[in-house]
């Protein structure tokens, strides 16, 4: 039996006026999830409990299978098993994003206008030459450079004396505040002090860096500060394979899945093109993933751009990301499936990111599944108001994986 998943991220929403009280799945021209809603099973999914964050780190978890009330510690943890990083009992891992954040301190950019990666790193290095020197603590931490904004700040403990951060300290994401005001979500409860002390801290010291006064004059935005939130502890994920008896391999532009990825022990395949933006190559994604079933039992295909469109409040974006993931991802892949015989396709997003908030939010999600086994039951279109049509729904988001697999 061969399994592809695919998540185009956040590409649930709700009605939007502009499209005449459709939603972007309703809207979008997508014959290739039509299909699979025709010939497959529709249903509802809940991947974020209301008790955690409604981030693609829970929803993603629950997604592949993982109870997040056993399994999360922290979006961090997994982003830093993306980049080899090991935790020990003792160390925390913190995501450190580059944002924008204007003089009335509201979040202009939680992506700090996409900052590239060199100029990520180099802000980076001058925060571990300039921030942590002054630091009680800055020979344990360590600001290790990502993808663009995305990057972390590791904390590295020592056995003979607590950690000065708990699994409870109160962080808030980025991508939640954009266009609000950040006055309130700064960091709360043990470690918060440090946080917020080296968050207003690299305001100045990002003031004057030559990344930015570069940026400014070539019309984009500048990273004005760091932002450190999502920290936790390391991580145990039992293999997905043992779990399920399947081989599986994660084709993803996003840190926090190829994390995932590696803590489920699955390898990654790295597609030239894939940007984790609306800019991505989408049809080498379907390529990529057409050649993996030669190799593997489980290829899941994880697409941010529906994602990054939603935060950006432009739902024709989201649209237009919907009919290239149907055209070179679903379609391609639901063709190239035959061959392989007896076999399944899942798509699903893990959360909904609504266009008018801009920001992840909890409720279902749609989800079609179909190939050996699934019976068609009478529903046409791929969305959220035919999902709910169909009565069929997962309350713990985390039961789905075990029937797609079964």
């Amino acid at each position: 039996m061969k399994y592809v998943i695919i998540i185009p991220d956040g590409c649930a929403d709700q009605p939007i006026d502009a499209l005449g009280g459709r939603t972007p799945l309703q809207a979008a021209n997508l014959p290739a999830m039509d299909a699979l809603a025709a010939g497959g099973r529709l249903a509802l999914s809940n991947n974020t409990p209301s008790h955690f964050p409604a981030g693609s780190e829970v929803a993603n978890l629950c997604l592949l299978g993982y109870d997040p009330d056993v399994y999360f510690t922290g979006r961090a943890p997994l982003e830093a098993a993306a980049s080899g990083i090991t935790l020990g009992p003792q160390d925390f891992a913190i995501r450190c994003n580059l944002v924008t954040i204007g003089e009335d301190q509201t979040m202009v950019d939680f992506t700090a206008d996409h900052i590239s990666n060199a100029e990520g790193a180099e802000l980076l290095r001058l925060c571990n030459e300039k921030l942590l020197a002054d630091e009680a603590l800055g020979g344990r931490l360590e600001f290790v450079p990502g993808v663009s904004y995305r990057n972390l700040l590791i904390y590295r403990g020592d056995p003979s004396t607590s950690a000065p951060f708990a699994a409870d300290t109160r962080t808030s994401a980025p991508h939640d505040l954009t266009d609000l005001s950040i006055l309130d979500d700064f960091p709360r409860g043990k470690g918060s002090d440090l946080l917020v002390r080296l968050m207003s801290r690299s305001a100045e010291l990002f003031a004057n860096a030559e990344v930015n006064k570069k940026r400014i004059a070539s019309g984009k935005g500048p990273a004005t500060h760091l932002w450190l939130w999502g920290l936790g502890g390391a991580p145990n994920l039992p293999s997905f394979e043992k779990r399920f008896g399947a081989k599986g391999v994660m084709i993803t532009a996003v840190d926090l899945l190829r994390g995932i990825a590696a803590l489920v022990g699955w390898p990654r395949i790295e597609v030239a093109g894939a940007t984790g933006y609306l800019d991505t190559d989408y049809a080498a994604k379907g390529r990529a993933a057409i050649k993996a079933l030669d190799e593997y039992d489980v290829v899941c295909v994880h697409i941010e751009a529906p994602d990054e469109a939603s935060h950006e409040g432009r739902h024709e974006a989201k649209i237009e990301a919907l009919e290239q993931i149907d055209k070179h991802i679903v379609g391609p892949l639901s063709q190239a499936l035959a061959k392989y015989g007896d076999h399944r396709i899942l798509v699903t997003p893990d959360h909904p990111t609504f266009c008018s908030t801009k920001k992840h939010t909890h409720g279902m999600v749609p989800l079609v599944m179909y190939g050996k086994g699934i019976r068609p039951e009478g529903q046409k279109t791929y969305d959220e108001i035919a999902a709910t049509a169909s009565g069929n729904r997962y309350e713990h988001g985390w039961d789905l994986m075990n029937d797609f697999m079964s």
